[in-house]
């Protein structure tokens, strides 16, 4: 499966380097465009597919972060982040378009970024509003009706607007009854057609086209109005009464009907002006509100909208009748200071109901049981509904021994069908204000975090009075969420309890359900404990045999934070312990590691309340090897149906662990089970930044195989990283091999030869300073992209004439000799085909070579030209028939002056027979031998380039 190693193949240690990136796009964008040279502006119709490739360079390899701003505040993106190469946002919407930043850093220099703007293109179907204006003159027998159709449409670009009627195109000055203009606070967004004083012509159908112009290919869209001596905005009437008023699980119907209006107006309900019920049925104008309870109570309005004029509306209340919520006071005598009930004294008791509806609320007052009547000394009164709503008074006046006894306040409906409520108040000669204490021991209350705890106060009188609990010590919300808690026993039960919980609580006697006293009251402090909190909580430790270490643990909290002592422990074996007095950190030294000390260390610091504990896991595990992403589809070509990859990494702190031994390899195809495995060997210690690189062949076209590489110390297997090696098909569809267009920083894994006088260069026209040599040179690469990259000479100073300049492609296996012994060198053909820029009165010479890799090196050359070529690029095609391993080798060489630039771009190497061979090759006889062969076609070819 896989051939070749660190110590027989080829490495080489790349200088780190900090990041930089570029931004390359793929999916369905409508444009590209370039705004002041630093961002690219990506038009994407809505619904499309958006993919953005993060492309960077730098060593160690960068990490990649996906960010947005701009954009509306409901798109959630921005509050999150895309950790790899590829943003693909499908079926995008229009809320999603904004700026979208691709964030380099790899720890060296300033971080690399790079945006792209996303504008989202998208055109709703327009909507035709209609709005009506009728004028009398005074003492004339005339109307003016003069009508306005307004056509709207949302869109991105900016939409233009046509009328229509019938067939006819309208346009301003077509027609003296027409008018079409913008209105000023409106400005190229609506289209208004005024229709003065109506004519019978005008009674007619109107079509409003909103148009893009197929920006982004949306096509234009339109919508029809007819109108009529009927058209007229609606007007709606609803059946019933209002307020409805029912009883809980009763249905109510809401009939809403429309007047004969055109166009036929839509009818909706709301409630509240939000949505319904889920349980309301709709039909038409009628709303069904099936088994209604108080959650269904509200205003209801049904709005009804043909686009003509203003929406009618119209609205009913729904009333559910309920009785809730019964309380009771007692007031002793209100005109002496007393809490006490005396005899010969006043009382009052009053009883409060929550009703709906409030008018329909009646009360009643019984005795021991007996019907009870307004009397000079028992006054009985209801409070004003705005001062004290649902609420009545018993005056009792001259109190009497026979006055004692249980009285009943009975609350029921007018209407009937909802049960009473009865509220029971017991006077007698034990009746007594109440009174409120905190049991011994129970303040201050220590307990520990996240136990359940009981605060109690004790209340006695009679009757027991609702105890209300609130923070005393700060304006905080109570564990349960309300500012005050209601408890009928006094006591406040906490779950769970928390060291936010810690503090002051106060409780005290309400008026509800007992005496209208002065409330009385008493506090209870709460003490939470709660272990220490420590850091680092985990920690991991790498280190090899024999080294030197420290582990701390440092205390950030804890209570009580007195009487805190600590103990180390590697696995069940205790190392140290001591107590801590005024520092708040403890250290661990480990002098010379032995496997023995291999494990986790863990500390723990205690307190009363428990133990927090810091963990430190130290191991021998070798850290990731990091894959260096050297093209965006790093492979090259090999057999027709086998592809081979030069696998390419980096380690992460070698030098932190024992030396790495070796690396166990694993591949298997995407999506298999098993994985084949061998061990790639190690010579001598891995440096930092040190790029070693291995060789997978024999991979199948076109599957995707997952790698492994896992690294090997004395201590055992490191933590592994995983990457998918895939095929990728070249850009051109009917290209079945290689091809380089030169986008990538790597160049295709193209090298620079090193025995020549000068290199390539890769550049772009957006980027190329050409100030100097302004009549040389292409300005966009071969596919006319300015921000294209292509290859070339650059032949100013100091580059003398004759220099040369070779660039070298990857190397190719060949396929296997005939099975049956014949051979013919002829036989296994290769299409080398390439683009070139030769502009400059001072051009001199490009070369193309082959050059074969056996026992002996061979290159023997196979298309030439030289001298100016014109300002276009042109194709070279040349048949090339190597007989073992090769490369190609293209020559540069400079001419007599500085307008000499040389360019090349879009390199192909096409298995068979070049596909269209110039005219004049196809009828040459050059059966003569290889060298003289390839001469010939460098010849024949050099010809016809120059009569084009």
């Amino acid at each position: 499966m896989a051939e070749g190693g660190r110590q027989c193949g080829i490495y080489w240690a790349p200088l780190p380097a900090p990041p930089t990136v570029r931004i390359v796009h793929s999916g369905h964008a409508c444009n590209i465009e370039e705004e002041r040279y630093t961002e690219r502006v990506y038009t994407i119709r809505e619904g499309e597919t958006l993919e953005l490739a993060c492309l960077v360079t730098g060593h160690p390899r960068p990490q990649i972060r996906w960010t947005k701003t701009a954009g509306s505040a409901s798109d959630r993106f921005q509050d999150s982040s895309v950790f790899n190469e590829t943003l693909r946002i499908t079926n995008i919407q229009r809320h999603q378009g904004g700026r979208y930043y691709c964030k380099a850093e790899n720890g060296l220099g300033s971080p690399a970024i790079k945006s792209i703007r996303v504008d989202v293109y998208y055109l709703d179907d327009p909507i035709v509003t209609v709005h009506q204006s009728i004028g009398e003159a005074k003492e004339q027998f005339y109307y003016e009706r003069t009508v306005f159709l307004r056509c709207v449409a949302n869109s991105n670009p900016p939409v233009r607007y046509s009328w229509r009627r019938g067939r006819e195109v309208l346009s301003q000055g077509s027609d003296k009854g027409v008018e079409i203009y913008e209105p000023f606070f409106t400005q190229g967004e609506t289209k208004i057609l005024k229709l003065k004083n109506l004519r019978p012509q005008d009674y007619a159908n109107y079509s409003c086209i909103a148009s893009v112009r197929n920006v982004c290919g949306i096509p234009d869209k339109n919508v029809l109005f007819r109108l009529t001596n009927k058209t007229a905005s609606p007007t709606i009437k609803l059946l019933g009464d209002d307020p409805v008023v029912v009883n809980p699980g009763q249905t109510v119907t809401l009939v809403c009907i429309a007047s004969d209006r055109e166009p036929t107006p839509t009818l909706t309900w709301v409630r509240n002006t939000e949505t319904l019920p889920e349980k309301s049925v709709l039909n038409g104008g009628t709303l069904t509100l099936p088994a209604v309870t108080s959650d269904d109570a509200g205003v209801y309005s049904c709005v009804a909208n043909n686009n003509v004029g203003n929406p009618a509306k119209k609205s009913t209340t729904v009333v559910v009748r309920a009785l809730k919520k019964g309380r009771f006071w007692i007031t002793p005598d209100p005109y002496h200071n007393d809490d006490n009930i005396q005899i010969g004294r006043e009382v009052k008791i009053s009883c409060q109901v929550e009703a709906t509806p409030p008018e329909e609320l009646m009360f009643s007052w019984l005795k021991n049981g007996r019907a009870l009547r307004s009397s000079e000394r028992m006054v009985i009164t209801q409070t004003d509904p705005d001062v004290s709503p649902g609420t009545t008074n018993l005056d009792i006046i001259d109190l009497k021994f026979t006055d004692f006894g249980t009285y009943t306040c009975m609350a029921s409906l007018k209407g009937g069908g909802i049960p009473e409520i009865s509220i029971d108040v017991n006077i007698s000669s034990t009746t007594v204000p109440p009174n409120l204490t905190v049991p011994r021991g129970k303040s201050p209350l220590v307990t520990q975090e996240g136990d359940t705890v009981e605060l109690q106060c004790l209340v006695s009188g009679k009757p027991k009075p609702i105890i209300l609990w609130s923070r005393a010590d700060k304006e905080a919300p109570m564990p349960d969420g309300n500012m005050q808690t209601e408890s009928y026993d006094g006591i406040l039960r906490i779950v769970n309890v928390s060291r936010e919980m810690t503090g002051s609580y106060r409780c005290q006697t309400s008026q509800y359900n007992g005496f209208n006293v002065k409330p009385r009251e008493a506090i209870v402090d709460l003490i939470v404990q709660y272990p220490p909190t420590v850091e680092p909580v985990f920690t991991e430790i790498r280190q090899g045999l024999t080294r030197t270490f420290a582990m701390s643990c440092r205390v950030l909290r804890a209570h009580p934070s007195r009487v805190l002592t600590y103990e180390w422990r590697l696995g069940s074996r205790l190392l140290n312990t001591g107590q801590f007095d005024s520092q708040d950190e403890t250290e661990y030294s480990v002098r010379s590691l032995s496997r023995e000390g291999y494990g986790e260390y863990t500390c723990n610091i205690t307190n009363e309340a428990g133990a927090g504990r810091c963990s430190f896991l130290v191991t021998g595990k070798a850290y990731p090897p990091e894959f260096f992403y050297d093209t965006y589809s790093p492979l090259w070509q090999n057999r027709p149906r086998v592809y081979a990859f030069k696998l390419q990494w980096t380690q992460m702190n070698p030098n932190a662990v024992d030396r790495i031994m070796a690396y166990r390899l694993g591949i298997r195809q995407t999506g298999q089970q098993r994985w084949w495995e061998q061990e790639i060997p190690i010579e001598g210690m891995i440096q930092k930044g040190e790029l070693i690189t291995y060789n997978l062949t024999e991979l199948i076209k076109p599957e995707a195989y997952e790698v492994r590489l896992t690294p090997i110390t004395r201590f055992g297997e490191g933590d592994s990283t995983i990457r998918i090696v895939k095929y990728s098909a070249p850009i051109n569809p009917h290209l079945r091999e290689f091809h380089c267009s030169f986008e990538e920083e790597p160049i295709c894994m193209f090298t620079q030869e090193k025995s020549d006088d000068f290199d390539w260069t890769r550049h772009s026209a957006a980027t190329r300073d050409t100030k100097y040599t302004p009549n040389t040179g292409p300005s966009s690469d071969r596919g006319g992209s300015k921000q294209g990259f292509y290859m070339y000479i650059e032949t100013s100073r100091p580059r003398m004439e004759g220099d040369k300049a070779r660039l070298l492609s990857p190397t190719f296996n060949i396929a296997p000799k005939n099975p049956y012994g014949t051979t013919n060198p002829y036989h296994q053909a290769y299409c080398f085909s390439f683009y070139y820029h030769m502009y400059g009165k001072h051009i001199g010479t490009l070369n193309a070579y082959l050059r074969l890799k056996s026992q002996t090196m061979t290159e023997s050359p196979v298309w030439t030209l030289s001298g100016n070529q014109g300002d276009r690029w042109k194709q070279a095609k040349v048949n090339i028939h190597p007989t073992s391993a090769f490369q190609m080798v293209l020559e540069g060489i400079r001419g007599p002056g500085i307008e000499g630039d040389i360019a090349i771009d879009d390199v192909t190497i096409e298995e068979g027979e070049c596909g269209d061979p110039p005219p004049n090759l196809r009828s040459a006889a050059c059966s003569t031998p290889p060298l003289i062969w390839h001469l010939c076609v460098t010849l024949l070819l050099a010809v016809f380039v120059n009569r084009r």
